[in-house]
């Protein structure tokens, strides 16, 4: 990558894929406190405001001939709702409104990450390791409030042969522990990537040789985006599912 000093001389061109990840203050300043409101905490509130227009302003008015809002908000109901009953079981339902809220702010979040010049806060791991942190404290809590010590027979495979378990053991112990640091990253890294390859393919575009190439190709990585950002999505809550689908019946 050709540094701002090196382009300037040659006069080439200068262009930073990751510069779009930078945390940066509203309102001016250099430093960054937990208190202080950046253009990531702008995007998350605007994530928030967007899934209550969805759910609650889009559905006030509800018919029994939908309008377009009504019907995306009863299709996201009902497909979280099946995910949860189907992956998780009947007694997972109650977890439904948390799971229906975090799987609708992934998606929202990462759609209003495709706007130009906007910023997208699912690539950024200081947020997606909070929701995965979250995910493994109630998955945790439940197994061991649910089911008491029986819950640490997710860790012991008693199908397997006796020698094997307490060797099975471990590694199911360390499987579990890992499991926010995968969760946290896949979306991550999946919505990072992608953003950053079409960052790229738009500074080549700058080149008249180039340019039509790069359009064809922003165009098309734009495209995998969309199916990208609902994608992660799902695969997200899916395994939300799955966790807690492992604290519910903890059971080899």
């Amino acid at each position: 990558m050709a540094t701002e000093a090196h382009g300037a001389e040659e006069g080439g061109l200068v262009f930073h894929p990751m510069d779009q990840f930078i945390v940066k203050p509203l309102f001016g300043g250099d430093t960054i406190e937990w208190y202080t409101i950046t253009n990531v905490t702008l995007w998350m509130a605007l994530a928030v405001v967007a899934v209550i227009a969805m759910m609650v302003l889009g559905t006030s008015r509800r018919a029994t001939v939908p309008s377009r809002s009504q019907s995306i908000g009863e299709l996201a109901y009902v497909f979280v709702y099946k995910m949860v009953e189907d992956v998780a079981g009947k007694d997972a339902i109650k977890f439904f409104p948390y799971i229906m809220t975090l799987f609708m702010f992934i998606v929202f979040a990462n759609f209003l990450g495709l706007i130009p010049m906007s910023f997208t806060t699912t690539s950024h791991f200081a947020v997606t390791v909070v929701l995965a942190l979250l995910v493994f404290l109630t998955v945790t809590i439940t197994g061991f409030v649910k089911n008491g010590m029986h819950f640490l027979g997710l860790f012991w495979v008693s199908s397997a042969p006796l020698p094997l378990r307490p060797i099975l053991a471990i590694i199911e112990l360390i499987s579990y522990f890992v499991r926010p640091v995968s969760h946290s990253i896949r979306l991550a890294g999946n919505v990072m990537a992608g953003h950053a390859v079409i960052k790229v393919f738009a500074g080549f575009a700058a080149i008249a040789a180039v340019s039509p190439v790069s359009v064809i190709a922003i165009t098309a990585m734009y495209g995998l985006e969309v199916l990208v950002a609902f994608i992660q999505a799902y695969v997200f809550t899916i395994l939300t599912c799955v966790y807690l689908k492992d604290a519910l019946h903890p059971s080899h």
